[in-house]
């Protein structure tokens, strides 16, 4: 099992030396290979050169918040698919809902159990590897997808969406007359984390419609069911 993980890099991000120590040995006791940063400019420095595998990222730091990075990491083609797992002392379910929805793929909170934190890597890191990006999509002559660079557009203009706007929109386009339950596209979201309520997705939809304008019109409501992405 070591041996699957041997040439993947984590990225340990936290603002005290001692918890980079103690995360990197564990990560690399199960077979990763680690780099460790303590402020928020060293690890956006050392981004600007190489992409690891995986982040794991304190959000608070004296030099910046942790969440700037997250930013920074989803809005670079680079970094953009790079799983992130934050690792805070805030405990409040808000501060958690607002990680994951900036795009990070798991949270955990301080204090942690080294053990818990190496299986958590591992099985981000498995669910990553088990996305099929699907190549760029083109739905109804006026919606574009771009999976690997983050990007959509509608007849030719770009629009900006959110991180988890963007993957519920890859997620429907990636099958497309599929109709995906709440629960599954929240599943594919941030698999087992629970504290994300299903009428989220009914959010993230409305906003999503919006956004695309005469594109929305091609995520379509299945009642009682979900959500699907068809032009006909």
């Amino acid at each position: 099992m070591v041996g699957a993980f041997r040439n993947k890099s984590i990225a340990v991000v936290d603002d005290e030396p001692d918890i980079v120590q103690l995360v990197s040995v564990h990560l690399e006791k199960a077979g990763f290979q680690t780099v460790g940063f303590s402020n928020g400019n060293d690890i956006l420095t050392f981004l600007e050169k190489k992409t690891p595998d995986l982040v794991v990222l304190d959000l608070m730091f004296p030099d910046m918040d942790g969440l700037e990075i997250c930013r920074y990491l989803r809005s670079r083609d680079e970094s953009a698919s790079v799983p992130i797992i934050m690792l805070t002392a805030r405990a409040e379910e808000s501060d958690r809902i607002l990680g994951l929805e900036l795009g990070a793929d798991d949270y955990i909170v301080k204090p942690f159990s080294p053990r818990e934190l190496v299986a958590r890597v591992k099985a981000v890191l498995r669910r990553h590897g088990e996305r099929h990006e699907p190549p760029r999509a083109a739905i109804g002559g006026i919606l574009s997808i771009d999976p690997r660079r983050y990007e959509v557009s509608v007849n030719g203009t770009r629009v900006d969406l959110t991180p988890t706007e963007f993957r519920i929109l890859n997620i429907l386009s990636g099958k497309k007359g599929w109709v995906f339950t709440r629960d599954q596209i929240l599943d594919l979201l941030w698999g087992n984390e629970k504290i994300v309520l299903d009428r989220t997705v009914d959010v993230h939809i409305k906003k999503l419609r919006e956004k695309l304008g005469e594109a929305g019109q091609f995520i379509k409501n299945v009642r009682g069911v979900g959500y699907k992405l068809d032009d006909q």
